[in-house]
């Protein structure tokens, strides 16, 4: 399965320039089950990488623009009324795909953004008392701009908590840049992508993932790094447990990707602040990264 990891990030490669520890972050959140909040600036390619990724899988891809008119059945789906069979009929919503894009979800209402909690986190969604499972494996990329706060609704912790990992694309380096022009000019387009992995195999990498073992001293310095927010001056709001669990499970990811059958220190350290920061409100306008990256310092590594 190691072969079939690298083909598809050889395959992300060649639609994404550049962004390689992106690209892994965001395998991490596919492999442990989990689900990525992308936060940046328009145009860096948050969009490219979602397509590039369902094109690769050969899964369902679907896109919501959120908007404040965006209402909840827009995206779980509705019943209407068929006139020919005289009974509703359900119309599913976008949500019924392999790769959902969620963009600019903090411009969409409270209560729009409350349809994605049940389906991120029970893969599930209940439509009039009926519940129906969506696709297998089901991941969702939400996209929201830092800057720009003009006419948006931030996400309640709620929501935050169901996203595994939260990073930013960033702008590309000069060299980077320069080669997305040479793509452009030679006609490169992520619509040509061909398939290098199924989604029966990323099933398989989910299930082999969650067997990487984790040692008991290494369980227990992400219960003690957890806790650590919860006691901490600076943090109004400290993790969960859901975020505990979203540690360990990207942890086991990692190792994984990295061909190891075991989670290792570094694992935990490299993913933490990706992980926790988001999950966190901080006290008094500090940074929740810079917490992050003090208690890495202070909580002792097995």
């Amino acid at each position: 399965m190691r072969d079939r990891i690298q083909q598809l990030i050889e395959n992300l490669g060649q639609a994404i320039v550049g962004k390689q520890d992106a690209i892994r972050l965001v395998l991490v959140a596919l492999i442990s089950g989990g689900h990525t909040l992308l936060e940046d600036v328009p145009g860096v390619g948050k969009t490219l990488l979602a397509k590039s990724l369902a094109k690769s899988i050969d899964g369902r891809f679907q896109r919501i623009q959120c908007t404040p008119d965006l209402l909840p059945t827009d995206v779980t789906g509705t019943n209407i009324w068929n006139q020919r069979t005289g009974e509703f009929e359900f119309l599913p919503g976008p949500v019924f795909a392999n790769v959902l894009l969620a963009d600019e979800v903090n411009r969409a209402t409270p209560r729009t953004q409350s349809a994605l909690l049940e389906v991120m986190e029970e893969h599930q969604v209940t439509v009039d008392g009926v519940t129906r499972k969506v696709p297998n494996p089901f991941f969702v990329i939400a996209t929201q701009n830092p800057v720009e706060y003009q006419g948006t609704f931030p996400l309640p912790e709620a929501q935050m908590d169901r996203f595994t990992l939260s990073l930013s694309l960033g702008y590309p380096t000069e060299g980077e840049e320069l080669q997305m022009l040479q793509r452009l000019q030679a006609g490169v387009d992520v619509g040509e992508l061909q398939p290098c992995i199924s989604l029966q195999e990323i099933q398989e990498l989910q299930r082999l993932a969650a067997l990487v073992t984790v040692e008991s001293s290494l369980q227990q310095y992400i219960v003690n790094l957890v806790r650590a927010t919860r006691h901490d001056e600076e943090i109004t709001l400290g993790i969960s447990p859901r975020g505990t669990v979203a540690l360990f499970r990207a942890a086991q990811a990692l190792a994984f990707l990295e061909d190891r059958d075991y989670a290792i220190p570094d694992d935990v350290k490299y993913l933490a602040p990706y992980v926790l920061s988001h999950r966190m409100i901080p006290a008094g306008g500090r940074r929740a990264r810079a917490i992050v990256e003090r208690l890495l310092h202070l909580v002792p590594i097995p």
